[in-house]
C-alpha cells in the first residue's frame, strides 16, 4: 500500500473527518471568509513594524496588541485571537498555543489518511487554506489534488518540514518563544492524533488502522526534531506548551508536570 502514492477520492476525505473534527479536509471553503494559503501565514512580514520602525520586531507581552506587526497577517490574527480568548498577555503563551493548534490539524489530516488509505494528502502551503478567525474543523479547507505515499518520511516531508518547520521560524522571529517548547507541541500532537486514530480503529473494528498508525507515529518520533520529545508508551511529553499560565488554566492530559508550577519562572 505505501510503495506509491495513489490519488484520494472525494468520499475517502469526507470519511477522514468520521474519526473527530481535526481530521476533517474539506476540498471547498467550509464558509465565507477570508481564507488565505498557510504560505501567507509563514511568510515574513512585509515593511516595518510602525511601533518600532524595525522588521521583524516583536515585544514579550500583549500580542493582541504589538505583536502583529512583526508577524504575518494571518498568524498575527490568530495569535491575537488566541490571547484574548484565554485571557493572556505573554506572546510566547499565545504563539505556543496557536502552534499547537494548528499542528494538531495538520498531523491529523495527514496521519489520519495515511493510516486509513495508504496515502497522504500533499497539503502543501500553497494548498491549504487558513481562516485564523474560525475554530475546527472549518479552519481549513484543501484545493490541492495530489498525495504522496502514505509512509513516514513523506509525512515528515508534508508536515514537518512544509509547515511546522516555517511556522516555528515565523513564530520565533516574532518574540521569545523556545524551539524545544513548540516541537514539543509537535511530538504531543502527533500523539494526540495517534490516539484519536486508535480509539476510533477500536470502536470500528479495524485493528490494521491502529497498526499503522503506530507504525507511522513511532518512525516519525524517531526522527529529527521529534525525538525525545514525548516518552513512550504513554507519549508524555517532555516540555509544556504553558496552557497552565492561562488564566484558570491546568494541566493538559500529557503534560510533563505532576502539578502547575508554583510560581511563573
Amino acid at each position: 500500500m505505501d510503495a506509491e502514492a495513489r490519488g484520494l477520492t472525494a468520499a475517502e476525505l469526507r470519511g477522514l473527518g468520521h474519526v473527530g473534527g481535526f481530521f476533517v479536509l474539506p476540498a471547498e471553503p467550509p464558509g465565507p471568509g477570508p481564507y488565505a494559503p498557510l504560505a501567507d501565514a509563514y511568510a515574513a512580514p512585509r515593511g516595518p513594524s510602525p511601533a518600532t520602525g524595525q522588521q521583524g520586531t516583536a515585544p514579550t507581552t500583549a500580542p493582541h496588541a504589538p505583536a502583529g506587526p512583526a508577524l504575518a497577517p494571518p498568524l498575527a490574527q490568530r495569535v491575537a485571537r488566541v490571547a484574548d480568548r484565554l485571557g493572556t498577555s505573554e506572546y510566547r503563551v499565545a504563539a505556543s498555543l496557536t502552534q499547537l493548534g494548528l499542528a494538531a490539524r495538520l498531523w491529523s489530516v495527514t496521519l489520519g489518511a495515511a493510516a486509513l488509505y495508504g496515502a497522504v494528502p500533499d497539503v502543501s502551503p500553497a494548498t491549504l487554506h487558513w481562516d485564523p478567525t474560525r475554530s475546527t474543523p472549518d479552519d481549513l479547507w484543501w484545493s490541492g489534488t495530489a498525495t504522496r505515499p502514505g509512509t513516514a518520511p513523506e509525512l515528515r516531508r508534508v508536515v514537518q518540514d512544509g509547515h511546522l518547520a516555517p511556522l516555528a521560524d515565523a513564530l520565533r522571529a516574532a518574540g521569545p518563544v523556545s524551539a524545544r517548547l513548540l516541537w514539543g507541541n509537535a511530538g504531543s500532537a502527533l500523539g494526540g492524533a495517534l490516539r484519536e486514530l486508535t480509539r476510533w480503529a477500536h470502536r470500528h473494528g479495524r485493528p490494521d488502522v491502529a497498526e499503522r498508525a503506530a507504525a507511522l507515529t513511532t518512525e516519525l518520533l524517531d526522527g529529527p526534531d521529534l525525538a525525545g520529545t514525548v516518552r513512550p508508551p504513554a507519549l508524555r511529553r517532555r516540555t509544556c506548551c504553558l496552557y497552565y499560565r492561562t488564566p484558570g488554566g491546568g494541566l493538559c492530559g500529557d503534560c510533563v508536570f505532576d502539578a502547575p508550577p508554583r510560581s511563573a519562572p
